[in-house]
């Protein structure tokens, strides 16, 4: 279980990293361009996409990469990820990938109770 939770973690982080990517770009673009009407407008909270876009795909990656090891924290880093994304993001067809990878794989982690290696987080 936590190989998968580690998987998981990490490919949702990678996707999390094109969201972030897309998403700071916009709040950037519209700041430098200015307003299309109708078209693209600036987003209500630009500090809060912005500190998500990189905070977001930072912890699930971290908490994947940790899910072997300490599953526990893993776990919890990859569900707060996931929270944040779905906060700031909402879900659609763009977050649903990285959400639903984050979530699982935090899942997974905090329920690999019995692990193979003799270290425990229960």
């Amino acid at each position: 279980m936590r190989s998968a939770a580690m998987v998981l973690g990490v490919i949702g982080g990678l996707f999390a990293v094109f969201v972030g990517f897309f998403s700071y770009g916009y709040t950037e673009f519209i700041d430098q361009f200015g307003e299309i009407e109708g078209l693209a407008q600036q987003v209500d909270r630009v500090g809060l996409i912005r500190s998500v876009s990189f905070l977001a795909p930072l912890l699930a990656i971290a908490g994947g990469a940790m899910a072997k090891i300490r599953a526990l924290w893993g776990g919890a880093l990859m569900l707060i990820s996931a929270a944040a994304m779905f906060y700031a993001f909402d879900f659609n067809v763009f977050t649903m990938f990285p959400i639903g990878f984050t979530v699982l794989g935090g899942v997974l982690a905090i329920a690999a109770g019995k692990p193979d290696e003799p270290k425990t987080h229960f």
